[in-house]
């Protein structure tokens, strides 16, 4: 029997930088298609984006492979290159000393990902992509909702 693979899409969303943002994200299994959203009044755009993959993550009940898609290089990157741990290795510091941003959403995200075995896939934004511009779509009406 063939391992059954999850597909998750995220995106965020960010009005100004920090400002009213928002996160969406989609979860793909068989037949089953969820899609989940939220968002904060005052925040940047890569926390909205690590939201949405903890969120996403934080639904599956027990391990799964997932391929998980997003337009966040600063996602994909940090945990691909490895540069999350590095960052966890020297107490949430980069290699220039100066202290790593969001350690508090990677403190969330690291368990789920030695929970899961997750493959990351980047792809461009705004590109066409069905299930990145239906994350973008629900993000932004998110952010919206905390426009004065």
């Amino acid at each position: 029997m063939s391992e059954k693979i999850v597909e998750i899409y995220t995106d965020g969303a960010c009005s100004g930088n920090p400002g009213p943002g928002g996160w969406g994200a989609v979860l793909i299994y068989g037949e089953h298609q969820k899609e989940i959203s939220g968002g904060a009044a005052e925040t940047t755009n890569n926390r909205m984006e690590l939201t949405a993959v903890i969120e996403a993550l934080s639904l599956l009940k027990r391990p799964c492979k997932i391929v998980l898609t997003t337009d966040s290089k600063y996602v994909v990157d940090s945990v691909t290159k490895g540069w999350v741990y590095g960052w966890k290795k020297r107490g949430w510091k980069k290699g220039d000393g100066k202290p790593a941003l969001n350690s508090e959403l990677w403190e969330k995200l690291l368990p789920l990902l030695e929970m899961h075995d997750v493959n990351f896939v980047w792809v461009k934004g705004h590109a066409g992509h069905k299930y990145n511009e239906l994350c973008d779509k629900m993000a932004v009406a998110e952010s919206q909702k905390f426009k004065k």
